[in-house]
């Protein structure tokens, strides 16, 4: 592995290592904390044995300080890099996440752009047929499983954006679009979070960071295909979903 090499390495993995360094950190200064604590008792202990403790409690805390205060200096050093590591992997998880969410405004913003252009080339129509066999190919690369999540309606239904199924039926999912514009129009944002608790489907790991805000309403794009067992299946997507 050459320096450009590992310089690479350590730029990507950058938060591991410092988790992992912070960890053994927080081990290391426990360690030398308590081993300093053991020789400053010592020290302390035959030295008040040979001349007596100082009456004076003020004194007798300066004397103590002065004769073991060098015993504490590696641990104070370890608090200091656990410290720095725990500061250095949080500032680069921000960053990262930051970025991640650039990135997903500008995927957004290429998409939309990408879309509109294919309406205004070839219609509406060929842009509906084109989804259409997309939701196809991705229904049949992801058969619904055999327990399925049960919603307000009894249609099979997939939301491509996780490739999640669930019963549901189009009215009551027009309705959950309907409750997030609305609710898009009086707080000024709504969360993926939000629709999903509306359509009976669990939150993910980031859908609570993810929705729609009132520079633009949400539309759900609906397709039908069959699934595998011949099943009718209505599939959707969302004409944009972005950080928030």
């Amino acid at each position: 592995m050459n320096w450009k090499s590992a310089l690479t390495f350590l730029k990507v993995n950058s938060p591991t290592i410092f988790s992992v360094v912070g960890g053994v950190g927080v081990v290391a200064t426990a360690y030398l904390a308590s081993s300093a604590s053991f020789k400053a008792a010592n020290v302390i202990r035959f030295h008040e044995r040979d001349s007596g403790p100082n009456p004076n409690t003020k004194e007798r805390i300066k004397e103590r300080t002065k004769l073991v205060w060098k015993f504490y200096i590696p641990a104070g050093i370890s608090t200091a890099a656990t410290v720095a590591c725990i500061a250095g992997a949080n500032r680069v998880g921000i960053k990262k996440t930051a970025a991640a969410q650039v990135a997903l405004a500008v995927s957004e913003r290429a998409y939309s752009e990408y879309r509109d252009k294919v309406i205004e080339e070839f219609g509406e129509r060929k842009d509906q047929s084109i989804r259409d066999k997309v939701a196809a190919e991705r229904v049949k690369d992801n058969p619904p499983p055999s327990t399925i999540i049960s919603g307000p309606g009894n249609v099979l239904c997939c939301e491509l954006f996780t490739g999640r199924y669930f019963t549901s039926d189009m009215e009551s999912l027009r309705r959950a679009q309907n409750d997030i514009n609305d609710k898009v129009l009086k707080h000024d944002y709504a969360t993926l979070d939000d629709f999903y608790y509306i359509v009976d489907l669990r939150p993910t790991s980031t859908s609570g960071q993810l929705g729609w805000t009132s520079d633009k309403q949400m539309e759900l794009e609906f397709s039908t295909t069959l699934s595998e067992d011949n099943r009718p299946c209505i599939t959707f997507e969302y004409n944009y979903v972005k950080p928030l």
